[in-house]
């Protein structure tokens, strides 16, 4: 295999690593919640539009999709196969900043919503103290 054969082979890896890293970052973006789904629910009550919330804050795929981003940046990294990859850096870094928001608000959505039912049981039962005691 010449040289000019095996500098063609890495060009075409390296556009095609470049490729899939932009992929997944595409649907990484693409899985990210509409502002409007974070902002807007419907509810009948307090836990049921924490419940909403906690929903629309799921990011499974999200991580799933950067984790595979990632992956395939570093590889492309380590092998120097990228003329310039900055644009890349950037996304992920953006991504990961909205990934670690969208995981911090989810744990203290959940916090409340497991919060909310106990106090609402301490509070109906001191107001049931009350109006046994009111009746005594």
């Amino acid at each position: 295999m010449s040289d000019l054969e095996d500098e063609e082979l890495f060009g075409e890896a390296a556009s095609e690593i470049r490729a899939d890293v932009e992929e997944h970052l595409a649907a990484a973006r693409a899985a990210l919640p509409a502002a409007d789904d974070v902002w807007t629910v419907e509810a009948d009550n307090t836990l049921g539009v924490l419940n909403s919330l906690r929903s629309a804050l799921a990011a499974e795929e999200v991580e799933s999709h950067l984790r595979d981003a990632k992956k395939w940046y570093t590889i492309g990294e380590r092998a120097d196969a990228f003329e310039d990859a900055d644009d890349l850096e950037d996304e992920i870094d953006d991504i990961e900043d909205v990934l670690e928001d969208l995981e911090d608000v989810s744990d203290k959505v959940g916090d409340l919503a497991s919060t909310i039912p106990e106090l609402r049981g301490a509070l109906e039962d001191l107001h049931e103290d009350d109006a046994d005691d009111a009746d005594e």
